[in-house]
């Protein structure tokens, strides 16, 4: 996997990451890509402790430094020491990945109250509230946002009307965003398809193959490898890049 930062011709040595949701699944397969690629990383985790000191333990074998730090994104006040923990330790921030997401079906019948506030809370309020946290050291060392949207906020799912909005907020804040840091930090996000993992329902990958084109699921190391390509490329900004196998056309 090394080859890919050899032909971008830079590495990630001395660079400092902050991946929201990294005790499992998607953020953790991030997490562990950055520090293939030589960055320092703090895995946040919100009560997945054993799953988290388990990804740190992955990131010293690499030969980098994790830190497990344990915050409840709904809460303002957790987001700010988050941050203010990862300056303390690590002294620098280059990279925010904001990951994390909850995934509630809704639909427009049955979505209450309490569904809508979980989704905007976890997808769109915390995003956000990282980025203005991080957003002074990220000014300081030139770095760059990555936000995870998804399929759903582009095309917008009846069972899912609350996760649909959260994400098409997303979308548009990582443009605002974009805006209102430039030109010191990048801001930028990704919108997967439906990306397998173990656990996953079989019938999600199934139906997904009937909607894509390429006829498959995406890998964890496809949207990792993604993350990876928007850390490096300086002149991109604002962009939304799509990882779904054809499925919005």
């Amino acid at each position: 996997m090394m080859e890919y930062s050899r032909k971008l011709g830079e590495s990630l040595q001395g660079h400092v990451a902050l991946v929201t949701g990294a005790a499992k699944r998607l953020g953790r397969a991030v997490a562990l890509r950055l520090a293939e690629e030589g960055a320092d990383v703090v895995i946040h985790y919100r009560s997945s402790v054993a799953d988290a000191q388990a990804a740190v333990a992955e990131i010293e074998k690499l030969g980098r430094r994790g830190k497990a730090i344990g915050a409840d994104l709904t809460r303002v006040a957790d987001i700010k020491r988050l941050c203010d923990e990862a300056a303390k330790e690590f002294g620098r921030l280059d990279i925010l990945v904001n990951c994390a997401a909850n995934f509630l079906p809704s639909s427009i019948i049955s979505t209450t109250e309490e569904v809508w506030d979980a989704s905007l809370d976890a997808n769109l309020k915390a995003p956000f509230f990282c980025a203005q946290a991080a957003a002074p050291l990220l000014r300081r060392s030139n770095g760059t946002i990555i936000n995870f949207a998804d399929t759903g906020g582009l095309l917008g799912w009846p069972g899912y009307v609350a996760h649909s909005v959260s994400k098409a907020g997303v979308v548009m804040l990582t443009k605002v965003l974009a805006k209102a840091l430039a030109p010191e930090v990048r801001v930028n996000a990704i919108a997967p398809g439906t990306i397998t993992m173990p656990g996953d329902p079989p019938e999600w990958e199934t139906e997904f193959i009937k909607l894509a084109l390429l006829r498959r699921s995406g890998k964890r190391s496809e949207i990792a490898d993604a993350v990876l390509f928007l850390v490096h490329s300086k002149f991109i900004t604002g962009q939304v890049l799509v990882l779904d196998g054809g499925r919005t056309l």
